[in-house]
């Protein structure tokens, strides 16, 4: 019980009222140190939602000197929600202690009205960095006789860039000061932080150093990395109760993903740092009191989100530091609730897995999709379960009976039970009864080759371009799912409206034929031939991937332009000169090879054009007929006839 750990009345009387009974583990070893021995440091590691406020935020209240009207203990937070939220709960704890003012500082509001707060007596400030930082400068807040500063979430304001601010803030207070650490990990830079300015601290450790949350089930679903958006769909379809967060990497993504949802039915919503501001506060408003089941967010813009009964976190795009998946996970199976993480994935992320794996000392569990009609058996009985506990106001209904039981006269029971149960089931029937399921992704194959041995490649066209929002990456994950093999060495890859060409590794030619046979991309088949070498180019690359050819500087097959000379090579453009190989473009010369365009001379081999001279060779590509119409058609709608080519290189 709280009293026995030496907690006054008045703060005990508050709690109760908010519904604390007994102090969890962290709180239980933090606060009798605190109240026993106000100048210890300490460092609390200890994941999201153990009660880390109350664990600091009692004690603070409690050892204040009321008679004094200065600031004595600030509070550092990494977002202006958490430090908005600190504020509230600190003044919670304080209700029945009228003479303690609590002040929060953050950017984004009134600097003026937050100075007026701080003048009027504030002894306890909850800030955020940067905006503290700030009003110290301008001589608005003095905090050189602080007794007490806590830093929380003390990894989150170093991952967002708030160190030197940290030290700027620092460097203001007295030595003799007692600072408290609380932290969900323990990176370096907090060492650093801790071996400066923290003396002999205790270090209190909730679970193992670094871990994720002891209630929480970490589940990963390995699909192929085009299927990414329909498993979520099953995964949220086949848990008709979530209430979570999906999280994604970028801005674009989560916005892209919410509307996705939005757009299929679900109740979503996005939370980025493109939105205001007001925006912001309204999604997590929104979230907060479960007018949204689901909301897609980054992992800066949910840092300042504390919600206690989320039943599932979704980690959608794996996050780019692998201590964040701690911190992502650790928002579900708070307050002794059970709660869900779930990764979906692609073979080529697995070995992030294992890292996760050893960073919450914790094994993924590895689930198989839900199937259609696994989901529909899931949705309907729960559809049941809702009309079967559901609360009937018979005084606000009964009305309106007679004319129902008019209009249903004519049904039996059995009919009356199916329509109902139709009106919200079908939904999910119509979806699945034609879908087909995801398949699971085969352990991908290595080549046993590396990128430092000599490649020669294959140059292949491709029936998918820009139009079809395809990207570098996303063709060679399709490379990759569909050979089974995660290591091919790839070359250029050319996106065209309609089409692209990629080169692979030759000895792997027969393996990505035969590969893309009879496969779909957005319900097109995919149609692969074997292309002619690129023009002027090379078909022999050493080490490998197109990653290192990028850094090399343009040379022989580049690109190269002069007015009066000779262009050789790749992109050729002379206005009085010739142009050999690859592409030629000659105002008064010879065009050789490749394709070549000539106001006054010829045009020999490959693609010819010539306003006042001749062309001869047509196209000798030796390409299949069919290839070489759709080329042609291709090249007529992407503006060939003006010399032009969308043509982009990776």
């Amino acid at each position: 019980m709280f009293k026995e750990i030496g907690i006054d009345e008045n703060i005990i009387k508050a709690i109760t009222e908010m519904g604390f009974e007994t102090p969890t583990p962290v709180q239980e070893q933090v606060i009798p140190l605190l109240l026993e021995d106000n100048s210890r440091d300490i460092i609390a590691l200890a994941q999201t939602g153990t009660g880390k406020t109350a664990a600091f935020g009692i004690p603070v209240i409690q050892n204040l000197d009321t008679n004094k009207k200065q600031v004595q203990a600030i509070i550092l937070s990494p977002t202006r929600e958490l430090c908005l939220q600190i504020a509230d709960d600190l003044a919670t704890y304080a209700k029945y202690k009228e003479e303690i003012k609590i002040a929060a500082v953050f950017g984004g509001a009134s600097m003026e009205r937050q100075i007026r707060a701080v003048k009027s007596g504030a002894q306890i400030i909850s800030a955020t960095p940067g905006r503290l930082l700030d009003l110290i400068n301008r001589r608005e807040i003095n905090i050189s006789e602080v007794e007490t500063v806590v830093l929380d979430e003390a990894d989150e304001m170093l991952n967002m860039g708030f160190r030197d601010e940290l030290v700027a803030i620092l460097a203001e207070t007295p030595e003799d000061k007692n600072m408290l650490l609380f932290s969900a990990t323990m990176p370096s830079e907090i060492t650093g932080i801790v071996k400066k300015y923290m003396e002999n601290p205790i270090e209190i450790t909730i679970g193992k150093k670094n871990s994720g949350a002891e209630n929480v089930e970490h589940v990963c679903f390995m699909v192929y990395a085009k299927d990414r958006y329909l498993a979520l769909k099953r995964i949220v379809d086949y848990n008709p109760e979530i209430y979570g967060i999906v999280f994604c990497r970028t801005r674009r993504e989560t916005q892209e993903v919410a509307d996705l949802l939005m757009k299929d039915g679900y109740n979503a919503d996005a939370l980025h740092g493109d939105l205001s501001q007001a925006q912001r506060d309204q999604v997590m408003n929104k979230f907060r009191i479960k007018h949204l089941q689901i909301l897609v967010a980054t992992d800066v813009a949910a840092r300042g989100l504390d919600v206690d009964n989320l039943t599932h976190i979704i980690n959608y795009s794996l996050p780019e530091e692998i201590e964040l998946y701690t911190h992502r996970s650790g928002r579900t199976g708070r307050a002794g609730r059970k709660g869900t993480s779930i990764v979906i994935s692609n073979a080529k992320e697995k070995h992030l897995i294992t890292k996760m794996e050893k960073q919450i000392n914790k094994k993924f569990t590895y689930g198989v999709m839900p199937s259609g009609k696994e989901i529909c058996e899931k949705q309907l009985f729960h559809l049941i379960d809702r009309m079967e506990k559901v609360e009937v106001d018979y005084s606000q209904i009964e009305s309106f009976l007679p004319e129902i039981y008019r209009k249903l006269e004519w049904l039996d029971r059995e009919e009356l039970i199916m329509k109902f149960v139709s009106v919200e089931f079908n939904r999910f029937l119509d979806y699945y009864k034609n879908t087909a399921e995801l398949a699971t992704p085969k352990e991908g194959k290595s080549t046993g080759k590396t990128s430092r041995d000599n490649v020669n490649y294959t140059r292949f066209f491709i029936n998918i371009g820009k139009t079809d929002n395809i990207k570098p990456g996303g063709l060679m994950g399709l490379i990759n799912d569909y050979t089974g093999f995660s290591d091919i060495q790839i070359g250029d890859i050319e996106l065209q409206r309609n089409f692209s060409f990629f080169e692979a590794d030759a000895e792997f030619t027969d393996i990505i034929m035969k590969g893309f046979e009879d496969k779909e991309y957005r319900g097109r088949k995919i149609s692969v031939e074997i292309s002619e070498s690129k023009p002027g180019g090379s078909s022999e690359r050493r080490h490998g991937s197109f990653r290192e050819d990028r850094k090399k500087s343009y040379e022989g097959g580049g690109f190269s332009r002069n007015r009066s000379g000779n262009s050789e090579g790749g992109y050729g453009r002379s206005r009085g000169g010739s142009s050999e190989g690859g592409y030629g473009k000659s105002r008064s010369g010879n065009s050789e090879g490749g394709y070549g365009k000539s106001r006054s001379g010829s045009s020999e081999g490959g693609y010819g054009r010539s306003r006042g001279g001749s062309s001869e060779g047509g196209s000798s590509t030796g390409k299949p007929r069919r290839f070489q119409e759709f080329n042609s058609r291709e090249r007529g709608s992407e503006g060939f006839k003006k010399g032009k080519r969308d043509k982009k290189h990776y």
